[in-house]
Order: C-alpha cells, then sequence, then structure tokens
C-alpha cells in the first residue's frame, strides 16, 4: 500500500522536516535555569502530581467557602510544580496536601497551601525579579518563587531549619535560591534591593531594615500583629519617588518573627 505523507509536502522533504521537529521539541523541553533536572516520572511521581494537581484545584483555584480564588497561571503552575511531601516532616508525607499547615519542629510550620499561593500572587513576580523571603522554614515558600524569579535570597533565624532547608534546595536541583541562618529582621543587605520581599512570620511592627531594603516599585508582603493580637495580612508598596503605602487584606495567623539565633 501508499504511503500518503499529507498534501503538499513532497518526499524528499519528510527527512528535513522531521529533523526540524526534533530541534524544536528539544527547544520546548529545554531545562530552564535553576529549575530541578527533568527525569522519568515513576508510578509514585504520578500519584504526588495527581495530589498536587487535586490541591490546586479544590484549595487554591477554586477554593471552599469564603476564599477568594488565586488566578495567576504563572503560581498554579508553580505550586502545580513544587513536591510539597519533601518538603514536611517524614511523619507528615500523607498529610502534606492537606488543607492546612503543617509542624516542622522548633515551633514552626509550612504553610497552609492556600496562604502559600495567596502571598505569592499577591506579590505578582516576574521572571526579572529578585525576591528576599524572611523565613526560610522548610524551604517550600522559597521553592514555589524559585519557579518564577530569577534569584531567591532566603533567610532563616533557626540553624538547623535553615542548614535543612539550603540542603534540601542543592539535593532537588533549585539552584536560583540562596538560603542564610541571620536574623530575618534586618534582611540580606549585601544583595539589596531586592524587587520583591515576602515576610512567612508576623512581626508586630514593620522592620525598617526591609523598607529601606525594597527597592522602588517593589512590593513586600507580611503578616503584621502582635502574637496575642490580631495578625493581617499586610501588602507594602515602595513607589518609584520612594513613597510608602500599606494595605491591610485579610486576618491570619502566623508563628511570631522571632530575634534570637536558635
Amino acid at each position: 500500500m501508499k504511503r500518503e505523507w499529507g498534501p503538499g509536502i513532497p518526499k524528499p522533504l519528510i527527512p528535513f522536516i522531521a529533523i526540524v521537529l526534533v530541534i524544536l521539541t528539544a527547544v520546548a523541553v529545554r531545562q530552564i535555569p535553576g529549575m530541578p533536572e527533568a527525569r522519568a516520572e515513576t508510578g509514585e511521581d504520578a500519584m504526588y502530581r495527581v495530589l498536587r494537581e487535586r490541591m490546586v484545584k479544590n484549595q487554591i483555584s477554586h477554593p471552599p467557602d469564603y476564599r477568594d480564588p488565586v488566578k495567576a497561571p504563572e503560581v498554579l503552575d508553580a505550586m502545580s510544580s513544587v513536591p510539597r511531601h519533601l518538603f514536611v516532616d517524614p511523619r507528615d508525607v500523607s498529610r502534606a496536601y492537606s488543607d492546612y499547615p503543617l509542624p516542622i519542629g522548633y515551633g514552626q510550620t509550612i504553610s497552609q497551601p492556600y496562604i502559600v499561593a495567596l502571598m505569592t500572587e499577591m506579590l505578582k513576580v516576574g521572571a526579572q525579579h529578585r525576591v528576599l523571603e524572611v523565613g526560610t522554614g522548610s524551604g517550600y515558600q522559597a521553592a514555589v518563587f524559585s519557579h518564577m524569579a530569577e534569584k531567591v535570597f532566603s533567610v532563616e533565624i533557626v540553624a538547623a531549619l535553615g542548614r535543612r532547608a539550603a540542603t534540601r534546595m542543592k539535593d532537588l536541583g533549585y539552584a536560583n535560591v540562596r538560603v542564610r541562618v541571620a536574623d530575618g529582621y534586618y534582611g540580606w543587605e549585601e544583595h539589596a534591593p531586592f524587587d520583591r520581599i515576602i515576610v512567612t512570620c508576623a512581626a508586630s511592627l514593620v522592620p525598617p531594615p526591609l523598607l529601606k531594603q525594597l527597592k522602588p516599585g517593589g512590593k513586600m508582603c507580611i503578616p503584621v500583629g502582635g502574637l496575642y493580637a490580631v495578625q493581617y495580612l499586610t501588602l507594602i508598596e515602595k513607589s518609584i519617588k520612594g513613597d510608602i503605602t500599606m494595605r491591610k487584606l485579610l486576618p491570619v495567623r502566623f508563628v511570631p518573627l522571632t530575634r534570637a539565633l536558635r
């Protein structure tokens, strides 16, 4: 039987077209700088991928009750890509994609998936942005940002958590994330200014060093409120002229910003 190659495609061009398609496919799946290397998906990988997709749909893009949906495609893609189960305590792996925060030791937590996505969307992170995170914790939020930003600088005051997160980033291939053990109140001055700043612990007042290190035109997301008072997720914007505006968005509950290295 004569094989048909499709209308209008001369047979001598078929090998050339095949080569072009191979090249285009390779370009389309090229490795993005800073991202973990791609590998063949295992059965376990597929199971966790389904759990992530379910988490994103049921908790984030189409959340229940009173929550506003997170719709930014780049945020949903990042949340669908980061293996949250690798950022929790081994005993909590079965609950990694549940709709609540989980303890990670030393009185700290990994935030609820919806809150991670909401804060990420609020900052409108772009591929050219340098992001400062105060409160590395397990490194999950930094890993989400790594899919969206040029570089992520994360500061953790609990030495054991900081070292663990740095090792995790290296092992998982998040090459555009740097982790430092220090007092996050002072930010990371040698790498300032930052286009975006996120604080994943509650401060009674916005730390002045962070305002100083925020680039003109930049945004900061921080929970503000005392330990026993109502905390509000607050969006701070610095104009090109350096003027500061603050907006309280919604009540939240975060662990406090601590100052003593542990």
